[in-house]
């Protein structure tokens, strides 16, 4: 089964933290990517599993992080293309 992802950007590390946290506790979701911009003012994390667990996490790591910060974007992408993971998976 193909893997989706889902990134969750906000406005500061806290609400990043809070988001992830709450990613990782609310579905079967691995974490794989940080990326932080201005700072760390902007930051966007990346999780990836399968696309049911993929956009639970995302649900709920875009209201946690809401009751601390920013929300600038929650994006889920199913089956991502070959080049946007050479992006993401960068180990």
């Amino acid at each position: 089964m193909e893997k989706a992802i889902a990134l969750l950007e906000v406005q500061s590390l806290t609400a990043a933290i809070e988001g992830l946290d709450a990613m990782l506790k609310a579905a079967q979701v691995t974490f794989v990517h940080v990326e932080k911009r201005l700072g760390g003012r902007l930051v966007t994390v990346v999780v990836d599993g399968e696309l049911s667990a993929v956009t639970a996490a995302a649900e709920a790591g875009r209201a946690a992080a809401a009751r601390v910060g920013k929300v600038k974007l929650c994006e889920v992408i199913a089956r991502p293309h070959e080049e946007i993971k050479k992006l993401i998976y960068t180990d």
